[in-house]
């Protein structure tokens, strides 16, 4: 057969991933804070988006060529409003009890005599003077809350006299975390500054006595023990406990009491006391504002049983494309990379206002299915949780997993038994015995944490027990499914519980 080359016409399709496709994609994942970031260096972009306000702002003036005219007619409303009778024409009242017709400032003050008092401004707040004639106002003598940084400066300004010592004091105190610890080892601290290792550990350990007590310690056990060598318990004992504190998060307080050389009774109130102390004498004053958590969802009993499904406004951006400055612009272009420029920008904001709109129809889609399939967990709690995954919500609403998937991703919903992520109601299903419906992954974690609450000192369940147990109320597992449900609750094992109840029942006799 002979090699040629020639020329075939084939038919084909395939699935092309435009850049508007991608974006859309995109926003479906992005958190409330993530999607506001998004949304603003849009606006920033993009001369064609405005945000809507709602009905509360004036309308744009058609005739109103000049970018300065709606700043001017807002300044002329906000100073109306600061005579008698711009006040009486917004309210529609009369103010005559209100504004009694006096005399002007200065005939005022000459009026009552010299020893009246002078009053800037005309009166308190017209300028936003204070009483005294300062220029500031009332927002001048808020403050804000201290850093631990500020807070320990502060004390090595009183503390530390050579400025030596107190260059090496403030590189120590940038070393310190959030959490109150030196995260930054001496040696390198005093090879960057040229000094001995010595001299910095001598400045440190006058920062270890500042306030938070347990502040710029290395470890948890140097932060222990400086909070207590300053309640004057760091005896002997305490510093053998201190030494071993794995085993105290083993709860082997036998071999605690051998090393310690104290009776059960001793060694309880030991282990209490350690429980007493702050592990981060730092958190007192933080770092970064913590971020609370704003649901997408609303979810509410309605008055026949079902349930109400709302999308928060809050969360959802609403931007609107300004037609009438596209087509003023359009005609002002005066060549073709202006009218490109143009045309780009009005594709790319609608395509972004019909993104979002979509994406505010995808979550609340995706969230009214979540409360169809855990109608139970919303009525009765956790315990009546079920199986549930990805594959069982797309097919229902009729979309693909992975789109599922990125709709859950940093959502949550909000309802009378808290907050949750979106994620949270889906988990794997755990079979039952006979014939019974399978369970849910976490309300059998949940199960798990009840019989452990529950427990009594003398009759501590193993892991063998709770699959025992399990098994009674229908729900077939294993062990060491049990003992991964168990970690992940943080729960120590059945033996590390006994010690510790053990003790605990010793030191109250």
């Amino acid at each position: 057969m002979a090699m040629m080359p020639r020329m075939e016409l084939r038919q084909g399709q395939s699935l092309v991933m435009t850049p508007q496709l991608l974006q859309a994609i995109k926003l479906l994942q992005l958190s409330h804070l993530e999607l506001q970031n998004f949304v603003e260096g849009e606006l920033e972009r993009n001369p064609l988006l405005e945000r809507d306000e709602g009905p509360e702002q004036p309308a744009r003036a058609d005739d109103a060529d000049s970018p300065h005219a709606a700043d001017a007619e807002s300044f002329a409303r906000a100073e109306s409003l600061h005579t008698q009778e711009g006040m009486e024409g917004r309210l529609g009242t009369g103010l005559d009890n209100v504004f009694q017709n006096e005399q002007p400032t200065a005939a005022r003050s000459e009026a009552s005599g010299a020893d009246s008092l002078p009053i800037v401004g005309g009166a308190y707040g017209a300028t936003g003077g204070s009483f005294d004639g300062d220029p500031e106002g009332f927002e001048s003598s808020l403050t804000a809350d201290a850093s631990l940084h500020d807070h320990l400066v502060a004390q090595l300004d009183l503390a530390v006299v050579t400025p030596a010592e107190r260059i090496i004091g403030r590189h120590i105190i940038d070393a310190v975390d959030d959490s109150g610890y030196l995260g930054e080892p001496l040696a390198e601290i005093a090879e960057r500054l040229g000094v001995a290792t010595d001299r910095v550990e001598t400045v440190l350990r006058v920062i270890q006595s500042f306030d938070p007590s347990g502040v710029a310690a290395r470890d948890v056990a140097e932060c222990l023990a400086i909070q207590l060598r300053d309640r004057n318990r760091f005896d002997p004992a305490m510093q053998a406990l201190v030494a071993n504190l794995h085993l105290v998060a083993k709860r082997d307080f036998a071999a605690l009491k051998r090393l310690c050389g104290v009776d059960d009774e001793d060694i309880a109130d030991m282990v209490g006391e350690i429980r007493r102390l702050d592990p981060k004498p730092g958190r007192a004053f933080g770092g970064s504002a913590a971020e609370t958590v704003v649901p997408d969802v609303f979810i509410r009993a309605a008055p026949d049983g079902s349930w109400l499904i709302d999308l928060n406004p809050d969360t959802l951006p609403r931007l609107l494309v300004n037609q009438t400055y596209h087509a003023r612009v359009s005609r002002a272009a005066r060549n073709d990379a202006d009218k490109a420029f143009i045309a780009e920008c009005l594709q790319t904001a609608n395509w972004l206002t019909r993104s979002l709109e979509q994406r505010a129809r995808t979550i609340l889609k995706v969230a009214s299915e979540i409360v169809r399939q855990q109608d139970g967990f919303f009525a009765h709690g956790v315990e009546h949780l079920r199986p549930l995954n990805l594959k069982t919500v797309a097919d229902a609403i009729g979309m693909h997993e992975s789109t599922v998937s990125r709709v859950t991703s940093n959502k949550y919903l909000t309802c009378s038994r808290g907050v949750f992520e979106m994620k949270y109601f889906f988990s794997a299903a755990i079979a039952a015995t006979g014939y019974g419906e399978a369970h849910s992954a976490e309300a059998v974690r949940f199960r798990i944490k009840q019989m452990i609450d529950d427990e009594s000192p003398s009759a501590v369940l193993s892991d063998d027990a709770i699959v025992t147990r399990l098994k009674d109320g229908g729900i077939d597992i294993a062990r060491r499914t049990v003992a991964k449900y168990r970690e992940s609750l943080r729960i120590p094992s059945s033996m590390e519980r006994r010690r510790e109840k053990v003790a605990m029942a010793a030191a109250e006799r």
